[in-house]
C-alpha cells in the first residue's frame, strides 16, 4: 500500500474519532436546557463565549472529557453559547467565560467547578461527582505531527500542498490557535493533495531556524510548486484558513469539512455541457466524443471529477431526460441519511455535476 493510501485510511478513522468527539458534548439551547439537564443523569455544563480566548483554549480539553464519558450513561456533558442563549446564563449567574457548572441528577441547583480546566481534572471532577469511573479517553489529532526526521518528506512533497505551524509548547497564541487548527485539518482531511502540519519549534530549532521563524506562531504555506514556502499572512479563524486552502489548492470545503456546490464542477467542460443538453438523442453522441476528448487532457483530482462527467453524460443518453431529475433526487436522499465522510463526498460531486446537465 503507497504511503498517501495509508496517510489517507488513517486521516479518515481519525476524522470520524474527532467528529464523534466533538459531537458527544450536547450543545444546550433554551429549548432542551431543561429537558436534558436536572432529569435522570447529573450534567456537567461549560457556559462559554465564542468570542473568549479562555473558552478556545478550553475546548479540546472539553471535547477529550465529552469523548471520555461517551458511553456514561448517567452523566450528560454539555455546552451552552451565552451569546445565543443569554436568559439561560441569566438565569444561571454566569459573569465570565467560560464558567463551568455541575447539575445532580434531578436538580437544577448548580455547584461550580473551581478547579484546572484541563481534560484529567475534568474527568476526576465528574467522577467525584457523579459516583462514576471513567478513565480519560484519547482522542487521535487530525493534524501531522512534523519532526526532524519526517519534515522533509511531509512538506517537501511535491505532490502535497502543505500548511505548517511552527509553534512553541509555553506560547499563548498557540493554545489559542489549537482548536481552530484541528478544524482545519478535520475539514480537509478526506483531501489527498492536502496536508495540515504542526512543528513543536522549540524542540526543533535548527528547522525553525532555516525557515526564519522568530515568533509563535508562524504559519508557512509548502504548495506543491514552491517548496521554498511562502508566509501565511491571512486571519486565524475557522473560515479564513478555509478559504486560503480552497483558493490555493483547488478545493471546495466548508469549516465542516463537507463538500460545497463548487466541487467537483469543471469550468472548461461547461460549453460542452450545454451543446450536449441542447443535443437531440442523434446528436448526443457526436458531442459525448468531444466530452471525451477534453476528459482526456485533465489531471489529478480534476480527471476523475471528468470521468463522473462521462457517466453522467452516457446515463443521459441510455435513460432519457429524466436522468438528471431521479437520479438527484436519490443522491439527496442519501446525504440525509447517516452515512460515511467519504461516501457524502462521493454522492455530493455527483450530485453537483448533475446540476450542470439540468
Amino acid at each position: 500500500m503507497e504511503k498517501s493510501q495509508i496517510w489517507l485510511a488513517l486521516g479518515t478513522l481519525t476524522l470520524l474519532f474527532v467528529s464523534a468527539s466533538a459531537d458527544d458534548v450536547v450543545v444546550l439551547t433554551e429549548d432542551s436546557f431543561e429537558k436534558e439537564v436536572g432529569q435522570d443523569k447529573g450534567s456537567l455544563v461549560e457556559f462559554y463565549a465564542p468570542w473568549c480566548g479562555h473558552c478556545k483554549k478550553l475546548a479540546p480539553e472539553y471535547e477529550v472529557l465529552g469523548a471520555s464519558f461517551k458511553k456514561a450513561k448517567s452523566v450528560l456533558i454539555g455546552k451552552v453559547d451565552c451569546d445565543e442563549h443569554k436568559s439561560i446564563c441569566s438565569k444561571y449567574g454566569v459573569q465570565g467565560y467560560p464558567t463551568i457548572q455541575w447539575f445532580p441528577k434531578g436538580s437544577l441547583e448548580p455547584k461550580k467547578y473551581e478547579g484546572p480546566r484541563t481534560a484529567e481534572s475534568l474527568v476526576e471532577f465528574v467522577n467525584s461527582e457523579g459516583g462514576t469511573n471513567v478513565k480519560i479517553a484519547t482522542v487521535p489529532s487530525s493534524v501531522v505531527v512534523l519532526t526532524s526526521d519526517n519534515f522533509d518528506e511531509v512538506v517537501l512533497d511535491e505532490t502535497k500542498d502543505v500548511l505548517v505551524e511552527f509553534y512553541a509548547p509555553w506560547c499563548g497564541h498557540c493554545k489559542s490557535l489549537a482548536p481552530t487548527y484541528e478544524k482545519v485539518a478535520t475539514a480537509f482531511n478526506l483531501e489527498e493533495e492536502v496536508v495540515i502540519a504542526n512543528l513543536d519549534a522549540d524542540k526543533h530549532k535548527d528547522l525553525a531556524e532555516k525557515y526564519g521563524v522568530s515568533g509563535f506562531p508562524t504559519l508557512k504555506f509548502f504548495p506543491k510548486s514552491n517548496k521554498a514556502g511562502e508566509d501565511y499572512d491571512g486571519g486565524r479563524d475557522l473560515d479564513d484558513f478555509v478559504s486560503f486552502i480552497n483558493e490555493k489548492s483547488g478545493t471546495s470545503r466548508d469549516g465542516k469539512g463537507q463538500l460545497t456546490s463548487k466541487a467537483g464542477i469543471i469550468e472548461s467542460l461547461d460549453a460542452l455541457v450545454k451543446e450536449f443538453v441542447a443535443a437531440s438523442n442523434d446528436e448526443k453522441k457526436a458531442v459525448y466524443s468531444k466530452i471525451e476528448q477534453e476528459v482526456e487532457k485533465l489531471k489529478g483530482s480534476t480527471a476523475r471529477h471528468g470521468k463522473i462527467y462521462l457517466k453522467v453524460a452516457k446515463s443521459c443518453m441510455e435513460k432519457g431526460a429524466e436522468y438528471t431529475t431521479k437520479e438527484t433526487g436519490r443522491l439527496q436522499r442519501m446525504l440525509e441519511k447517516s452515512i460515511s465522510a467519504a461516501k457524502a463526498d462521493e454522492f455530493t460531486l455527483k450530485k453537483n455535476i448533475l446540476s450542470a446537465f439540468a
